[in-house]
């Protein structure tokens, strides 16, 4: 499961509420790839797509749960009412929080140096490289 979240007023989390399919897409940028021609400059990436169904979370306690979650996945070890106050009722009540359900999914992944003719060439006109990010 995927859980979105974001204002009552958004019509696209409505939409997807009711049950429309969706598309979920997440991209890294690792790296700018540059090479001596410009053609072959690229980026190092990894990229997720994942297709599916949403249904609304509804319940105040499993939208507290899943923002707790959320909180301590990119901030692990903050507790809830001990390193910050829990949402209020009304705080919880005018968020739309839906969970999508995963149908199918793909990835995708551009990892190394440039690939230009002249990139392992020393004596060639200008430079190549990896800036990683």
């Amino acid at each position: 499961m995927i859980y979105l979240h974001g204002s009552l007023a958004s019509r696209t989390l409505r939409h997807v509420a009711a049950g429309h399919p969706v598309c979920i897409t997440v991209t890294m940028l690792d790296g700018l790839v540059y090479s001596r021609t410009a053609e072959n400059h690229a980026i190092n990436y990894r990229c997720t797509i994942c297709f599916g169904r949403a249904i609304a979370v509804l319940s105040d306690e499993e939208k507290e749960t899943r923002f707790a979650a959320m909180t301590n996945r990119y901030i692990p070890g903050r507790t809830m009412g001990e390193d910050y106050s829990p949402p209020t009722a009304a705080q919880l009540r005018g968020v739309q929080m839906v969970a999508v359900k995963i149908e199918e999914m793909s990835a995708k992944a551009r990892r190394g140096g440039p690939l230009g003719p002249y990139d392992n060439d020393p004596d060639a006109l200008g430079s190549s490289g990896v800036i990683d990010l």
